[in-house]
């Protein structure tokens, strides 16, 4: 029987050069994982600034216009 290495970190080698392992960085996988990871979060930023932030208080009314009530449903 063979004997089978245990050592299974051990790096490549390929003829008498030594194939090293590649960065987290260099998969294309892990780099769309990555930026997707940035936008939703600065997203999930943008609506928590949006949502928390105190509402503008409400002006006067431009000049010539006349306010109407509108009947909804809703409101009956």
């Amino acid at each position: 029987m063979s004997k089978k290495n245990k050592n299974i970190n051990k790096e490549k080698k390929i003829g008498s050069t030594v194939v090293s392992k590649k960065s987290f960085w260099s998969y294309k996988k892990n780099r769309s994982r990555v930026y997707t990871l940035i936008i939703l979060l600065i997203m999930l930023y943008f609506f928590i600034v949006n949502n928390t932030r105190e509402e503008p208080k409400e002006g006067p009314y431009p000049p010539g216009y006349n306010p109407t009530q509108v009947n909804s449903r809703n409101s009956e």
